[in-house]
């Protein structure tokens, strides 16, 4: 097996961490740079740096329970997407492309936590 770096899901990631930086937080208001703003970065690099810590432990059983975490980053990170367009801080279409990635990286890292248990024997088929 080779480095979590070389995995397709850690890399769609990493572009939607620069993507959500450069069409959502750079446009959200000075007002929310502490409050929502802050949320929404923390979210985002919180999915690649977990998906990186899990390959970094020592039992399969942690780096399922790190792609786990990884994963609830990524749909607090759609809910405060919605948050934005609630608020009226950004337009569905102006979010289009990083809602689209963030879905992409939702089904693969969703088969990624399935092949894990599946090769630990947690899941039956």
């Amino acid at each position: 097996m080779g480095s979590y770096r070389d995995l397709q899901v850690f890399q769609l990631s990493r572009k939607l961490t620069v993507l959500t930086y450069k069409q959502v937080v750079s446009k959200m208001p000075p007002s929310e740079i502490y409050a929502l703003s802050s949320q929404i970065r923390r979210a985002v690099t919180s999915i690649t740096f977990n998906i990186a810590e899990g390959y970094g432990r020592k039992t399969l059983k942690d780096r399922i329970h790190f792609l786990y975490i990884a994963r609830g980053s990524l749909y607090e990170l759609e809910a405060q997407l919605i948050t934005c367009m609630d608020l009226g801080y950004l337009k569905q279409e102006e979010m289009k492309d990083v809602v689209l990635l963030q879905s992409q990286v939702a089904r693969m890292l969703a088969g990624l936590i399935r092949a894990n248990e599946m090769s630990q024997g947690n899941i039956s088929q």
